[in-house]
This record gives structure tokens, C-alpha cells and sequence, in this order.
């Protein structure tokens, strides 16, 4: 087994659990049932600490070990998880993610400035754990039960906790040291006493290295209950058989677990013995006492004393099976490098790329039986490039889930009370995608909180509840994703932008803008109107970087809002930035493509001079000339085509010279020089080896609809589309 790459699994995991122990957190304090959720913390917790113990982290097993133990207290009702115990819980989260990225980072062993950081959260840990009981410690019999009497009445007088395990043979293979579970348990307690079981071992000759032919029989000293010591297993419970005592148990218990256990049973008590579980009297009474009826399931047992129905008993056997095929399932995923996905996408774009020059080939040659083929292929390139995309998806539901702590924390620095509502966690796109949508979304929640949203006693004047709401919403819309930011705040005020951006000299004075446009405003570089400067916004910084970010991910921004009401940003994306289904057009002798989801439809148009829209089924639509838009040289031809363009719930026309159809577009990004080309987002590779340019639809959109047209009143329609 490498190490190294059993500890870069070990981080990865720790950080993925300690991500699901911090939503769990955010989450508690507003749940009806929150024994899940706190079931859900204990055991992440407990699993970081169990696998920081197998690389000997004995400080991060050390300050986990104490937060486990007050979450224990938490799911025994003995502690009410209420904000304060929340907030040091979050605290004590980003301690132990600072540990595992210092093991990241080469950092093994305690560091001295870590433990200093430690040391305040550990002691509000003990303040809500409380001194320990001297009373309670030591009560390892039941109240009033001299172990002396248990000897008479069939007792063992035992003060020790005795584990009888048997290691599966697999163990090794899967990667845990079953010394490591013993040095773990040790850090629970004491092992007084160890009989190594060598019974399985076969010949030399005939051992296999990778095998596990060890059991053992432990006498454990520890205050430590039962579940604790089980849980210390917990990575190997299927994989080996586990028997534990308590201290004093009855003979009969004994009896049990050697009938239960293979060997000969004087042989395996005779172990007992030397672990000093059991005295030699006690064993003879034990072997005198066993029963040849066979031993029935617990199950059974409890049933016929009545203790519990068969329909309760027919329950839990069913829920554990659904917990096994659900440890099944699991097992199917595996991790994957994302730069061996970037590599597969990379591959599968010079597939199609490669494709469509062969089909274009067998076309020239006119040969039946080689299109025939080159169309199978081109489907199955298609299907391929459907899976591989596939592969690169992931739910939106990661990202927003980042901003619950977010929230958490800048509701409380701000003395304000707001909530976080989430809407689409399902909603995927690609993982580049949300990659770079992480930070711009950091500035649109920051704004709205601080901006914003009122503090409780302005929202109580104004008749509002005292609570805000922040929503963050995802949801797919031709072929794009759009996330948006909504508030309930106060909104924004219009005629102070507008005032502040003619003091700019953004805008002449008395101009006329739509709301839309004032609203835009705001993300000029600089731009703020915030009366004071605070810790996270008002220095006019941010929303510009916002705008950038999102169009250099071939994406659009947008704001509405209603003063007094509230605030909604909207951001909208590509599902992928890899490869696309396109759409071909032609204007003289240049190929553009089109995303094919943001096409609504085709039509035929005869041009008319002086008109820049049509009447499209008693419905104006604005449209643009391509030609004219790129200074193509040349006469358009006789018969035009107006394809119908759709983004953000509007439409708009582009006028080209041909149709040429669909083709699989695998997008190739422009170089520095061409960042500042407008309504351009990028090109692709023809099968003919030829470049052709991606059309930047949202930004032909937006051309056409704030392009004034002439006189749309009273115009009479130049020519009724037909569609194609």
C-alpha cells in the first residue's frame, strides 16, 4: 500500500467530512429533529479522528477527541446544542481543517503556534463538558451489586472490559493495520493484558503476505462505554468479529461468546485465562455450564420474552440490509483526477473535430456504404461526447452551500438576523464552470447582505419581518444556467445612482435611462454609493470584478430591483465551455456558428432597405445584419434567412445570407487579442481544417434590443416570416 497516497485520501476525505460537519451545524439549530443532524456531526468528528489515529496524528486525535466528547454529551440530552455551542463547534471545525491542511502541507507532527490556537477552544470544550465525576467513573457495576455477590450468582469478577476480535483476511488488502486499531483503542485507555490467536496461520510455505490470519483477546481498562470501544472498529466492522464484554459480566456471557468464537472451547478458555478475564474456577464453572442447545439469534430470543414485536425485530433486519446494499452502492463510485477528465474532453473535441473531416470526405467521394458508416460513427462520436461532458458535471448544491457559514458568520458581524434560502442544489453544469462562479457569487451575497438587507429594528419600522431573507436560486433556461441573488431588503435607491453617476460624468445630465440602465450603472469600475465604508463593501470595489469574471466566462449579469422591496441579481452561464451542439450560417465566404439551444427558429426574409425588424407572427422582432455588423464585403444575395434568437426571456433576428446546419462545435478560446472583440465569444474547427467564430448571442441580443428602431408604430411589417 503507498502511504502517501492512502494520506492524500486521508485529506481529501477529512476536508469533505469536515465541509458535511459544518453544513450539519448550520442546519441543527433550525431543525425539528435535530438527532440526525447531531448523529450526522458525531460522526464525522469521530471518523476524522479514527483515521488520524491510523497516521499517527496524535494531535489531531488529541483536540478532535475532546470535541467528540462534548458532541457525545449532545446525543446522550445532556447538552442542548443552542448558537453558542454552534459557533464554537464552526470554530473548532476551521481548527481542524487548519491541522489537516498543515499535514497537507508536509506537516505531521504538532506545531506549537496550532496548539496555542487550540488551547481557547479546548478550554471551552471542558467548560461545557464540566469536572469530571469521581463517582460516575468508577461505577462499573450496577448500584448496589457487590462483585462478590456477582461471583456466587454466576459472575465473573472481572473490572476490565474483554474484546475478543477476529480479523477478516481481507483486512490488509484494504488497507488498515489492525496494530493501528489496537494503538488507537490504547489512547481510550489501557491494555492490561493481550493473547495473540495464531490458530489460522498455515504452513510457511503456504502464507501469503497479503493475508490476515490474526485475531486477538484483550483485557481493556477504560471508563470508555460500550459504543465507544465499538466505534473504534468501526472501519474494519465488516471485515472482522468483534465480542465485547463489560466488566463482570455473568458466566453465562462467557459461555456465549466461546460457543460463538471457532476452536475448541477449552482451548479459547483457557486464553481467557491468561488475560485474566477469567480465573481458572471461573472457567470450569463456564464449560460445566454450557448448554448443547444450539444458540438462538437475538432476535429470536427477545421475542419470545416478549421484549419486543417480530414486526420490530423484521424492521431492523431490514434496515440493516438497506444499509449494507447502500455501502454497496457506494463502493461503485470512484475518484478521478479532474485533469485526466480536462485531458478525455480534450480528446473527445479532436474526435469530433477529426469526424467531421471524414464525413465531409465521404460526402465528396459519394460513396453509399462509406457515408453509411461515417453517419454510425458520428453518432457514436456523439454519444461519446454526451458521456464524457457528463462526467464534468456536478450540482451547483457544493457552491451554494458554501455561503450557509458565509451567512452565518457576516449576519452576526453586521448585528443583522438573515437567513439563507437555497433553491436548485440539484442544478448541474460543468466543473469549470462552477470553479469560477465561486468568488463573483462570494461578492453578490456580501453586497446583499451588507447593502442591502436592513438591520432587524429598520425592517420592524418599515413593516417587514425582523428576519431578512437571502435566496440563491439555480435553474437551467436554454441551454444556459442561470443563478440568481435575491434579497428582501431595502432595494436601490435609482436617483441616487443616477445622480452619482452624473457627478462621474457616467451619464449627461438629463438623459433619459431606463431603470435597467441605471441599475447597470453599478457595476461600472469604482462605482458605489454607499454612505460609509465597512469591513466588506463601500470602497466601490467588487461589482465590476463581478461583471469581468462572468463575461470572461461567456456569461451575462444582470439587476432588478424595486426600492423598499428588494433586490435580484441575475447571472447567467453556459451549461459547458468544452463543446456545444451549433448551428452553421454563412454570410459571403465566412462560416459562423451558433449555440443551438439559443435558436428559437429560422425564416425566410426578403430585404427591404431602412427597416431593422420584422413582423413575426403579428410580433415585432428587432434583427441585425451580419454583413453590415462585420463589414462583410460582397451583395447579399436575392433570398435572405433571419435566424430567430432567444436569450434571457427576449428574442432578436440575424440576418444571414445561408443555413448550413447543425454541427458539433467544440470550442477553441480567442487569444488576448481578441478579448475585447464584441459579439464574439470564441471558434471552432471546421472539418475542412477551417476556423469558424462563435457568435456571442447574449451580446446580439442586447444589440439589437437597445438599438432604437426607427418608427415601430407606425411602420407598416416589411414582409411576414414563413418558417423554414
Amino acid at each position: 500500500m503507498n502511504l502517501d497516497d492512502a494520506l492524500q485520501t486521508f485529506i481529501t476525505e477529512s476536508r469533505e467530512l469536515l465541509e458535511d460537519m459544518e453544513n450539519a451545524l448550520l442546519a441543527v439549530e433550525q431543525a425539528q429533529e435535530k438527532d440526525e443532524l447531531v448523529n450526522a456531526i458525531f460522526r464525522a468528528a469521530h471518523t476524522i479522528k479514527g483515521s488520524s489515529g491510523l497516521f499517527r496524528l496524535d494531535h489531531i486525535v488529541a483536540f478532535t477527541h475532546v470535541v467528540e466528547s462534548v458532541l457525545d454529551q449532545v446525543r446522550a440530552g445532556k447538552l442542548q446544542i443552542a448558537d453558542k455551542l454552534v459557533m464554537l463547534l464552526l470554530a473548532c471545525c476551521d481548527h481542524i481543517a487548519t491541522l489537516v491542511q498543515a499535514v497537507a502541507e508536509g506537516g505531521g507532527v504538532a506545531n506549537p503556534e496550532h496548539e496555542q490556537q487550540g488551547e481557547p477552544l479546548l478550554a471551552q470544550l471542558r467548560a461545557f463538558l464540566g469536572a469530571p465525576k469521581a463517582a460516575a467513573a468508577v461505577a462499573l457495576t450496577p448500584p448496589g451489586v457487590d462483585p462478590v455477590s456477582r461471583i456466587d450468582n454466576q459472575g465473573v469478577d472481572a473490572d476490565h472490559w474483554h474484546i475478543s476480535v477476529r480479523f477478516g483476511p481481507e483486512v490488509l488488502k484494504n488497507g488498515m493495520d489492525p496494530l493501528s486499531f489496537l494503538r488507537y483503542l490504547q489512547t481510550l485507555g489501557n491494555i492490561s493484558a493481550l493473547v495473540t490467536l495464531s490458530d489460522a496461520l498455515p504452513d510457511a510455505a503456504e502464507m501469503d503476505p497479503e493475508l490476515c490470519y490474526l485475531g486477538f483477546e484483550l483485557a481493556f481498562q477504560s471508563k470508555a462505554d460500550k459504543a465507544t470501544i465499538e466505534n473504534v472498529f468501526e472501519f474494519v466492522r465488516d471485515d472482522c468479529q468483534l465480542r465485547i464484554l463489560p466488566p463482570h459480566s455473568l458466566i453465562g456471557d462467557y459461555v456465549s461468546l466461546l460457543q460463538q468464537q471457532p476452536g475448541e472451547m477449552a482451548r479459547l478458555g483457557d486464553m481467557l485465562v491468561r488475560c485474566g478475564t477469567l480465573t481458572p474456577q471461573e472457567l470450569d464453572a463456564a464449560l460445566n455450564a454450557q448448554s448443547d442447545t444450539p444458540a438462538k439469534p437475538i432476535g429470536t430470543i427477545l421475542v419470545e420474552q416478549g421484549s419486543v414485536q417480530a414486526e420490530v425485530v423484521e424492521a431492523a433486519l431490514a434496515k440493516q440490509k438497506s444499509v449494507k446494499d447502500s455501502v454497496v452502492a457506494e463502493s461503485r463510485s470512484i475518484r478521478v483526477n479532474a485533469d485526466k477528465l480536462d485531458q478525455l474532453i480534450n480528446l473527445v473535441g479532436e474526435l469530433i473535430i477529426a469526424g467531421a473531416n471524414v464525413n465531409m470526405i465521404a460526402r465528396r467521394a459519394r460513396n453509399s456504404d462509406l457515408q453509411d458508416s461515417t453517419s454510425k460513427l458520428s453518432t457514436l462520436v456523439e454519444e461519446v461526447r454526451d458521456s464524457a461532458l457528463q462526467l464534468r458535471m456536478v450540482k451547483i448544491g457544493a457552491t451554494f452551500n458554501r455561503f450557509q457559514r458565509v451567512v452565518h458568520d457576516v449576519s452576526r458581524d453586521l448585528g443583522k438576523d438573515i437567513t439563507l434560502v437555497i433553491n436548485g442544489e440539484d442544478t448541474e453544469l460543468d466543473k469549470t464552470v462552477v470553479e469560477k462562479i465561486g468568488d463573483p457569487l462570494m461578492h453578490l451575497v456580501r453586497n446583499s447582505m451588507d447593502h442591502g438587507i436592513e438591520t432587524a429594528q429598520v425592517r420592524v419600522q418599515r413593516g417587514k419581518p425582523a428576519q431578512g431573507t437571502l435566496q440563491l436560486n439555480a435553474f437551467h433556461d436554454s441551454g444556459s444556467i442561470v443563478i440568481t441573488v435575491q434579497d428582501d431588503g431595502g432595494g436601490l435607491k435609482r436617483e441616487r445612482i443616477l445622480a452619482k453617476a452624473v457627478e462621474r460624468g457616467l451619464v449627461e445630465a438629463g438623459h433619459h435611462l431606463t431603470d435597467s440602465e441605471v441599475y447597470g450603472l453599478i457595476f461600472e469600475p469604482g462605482f458605489s454609493t454607499a454612505e460609509k465604508i465597512s469591513n466588506l463593501s463601500g470602497r466601490g470595489v467588487g461589482l465590476d470584478v463581478v461583471k469581468r469574471n462572468i463575461t470572461a466566462l461567456r456569461g451575462s449579469v444582470s439587476l432588478d430591483s424595486e426600492e423598499g422591496v428588494g433586490t435580484t441579481v441575475t447571472v447567467r452561464l453556459p451549461l459547458t465551455l468544452a463543446i456545444i451542439d451549433g448551428f452553421l450560417i454563412e454570410v459571403g465566404r465566412s462560416v459562423f456558428a451558433i449555440p443551438l439551444d439559443m435558436i428559437e427558429e429560422c425564416v425566410a426574409f426578403s430585404a427591404e432597405d431602412g427597416h431593422d425588424f420584422t413582423n413575426l407572427r403579428g410580433q415585432v422582432l428587432p434583427f441585425i445584419r451580419l454583413r453590415e455588423l462585420f463589414s462583410i464585403k460582397g451583395a447579399p444575395p436575392r433570398s435572405e434567412n433571419i435566424v430567430v434568437l432567444k436569450h434571457a426571456g427576449q428574442k432578436a433576428g440575424l440576418v444571414v445570407d445561408t443555413l448550413l446546419g447543425e454541427f458539433q462545435t467544440v470550442i477553441k478560446p480567442l487569444g488576448q487579442m481578441f478579448n475585447q472583440v464584441s459579439c464574439i465569444s470564441g471558434s471552432t474547427i471546421l472539418g475542412s481544417g477551417d476556423v469558424a467564430l462563435i457568435l456571442d448571442v447574449p451580446a446580439l441580443v442586447r444589440r439589437c434590443i437597445s438599438a432604437e428602431p426607427k418608427a415601430y408604430a407606425a411602420s407598416t411589417p416589411v414582409l411576414e416570416g414563413q418558417s423554414l
